[in-house]
């Protein structure tokens, strides 16, 4: 059974920063950051291949995000910069067999029990 445990988050002020980490028990081919809001769908934040750290950001994280990971370490961190009141939210790491490294929740088959992240107006 693969596990996925998440730490870092906490309550934070508009344009501080946090930074997530994520450890697996198993290296996957990709990673990911999601996150979900109350009362919305989970929504795609980063990824990054693990084989040669290629990254993919959603329009809301470029610029302010950064994904990276630490093979030796299984370990992935979400470095958030400049946060917003409505970046509130669970956020979970995901691991996926696919190189692919699309946004859509199906293709990951490993799920973390997320973080809360608070940011505080």
């Amino acid at each position: 059974q693969v596990q996925l445990i998440e730490s870092g988050g906490g309550l934070v002020q508009e344009g501080d920063s946090l930074r997530l980490s994520c450890t697996t028990s198993k290296r996957t081919a990709s990673m990911a950051w999601f996150r979900q809001a109350p009362g919305k769908e989970r929504e795609f934040v980063a990824a990054v291949r693990l084989r040669d750290g290629t990254t993919n950001y959603s329009d809301s994280a470029k610029g302010r995000f950064r994904i990276s990971r630490d093979i030796a370490r299984r370990a992935l961190y979400l470095q958030m910069n400049t946060l917003k009141f409505e970046d509130t939210a669970v956020y979970y790491c995901a691991g996926s067999e696919s190189m692919l490294l699309f946004g859509n929740i199906s293709l990951y088959d490993y799920w973390g029990q997320g973080t809360q992240v608070t940011v505080s107006s």
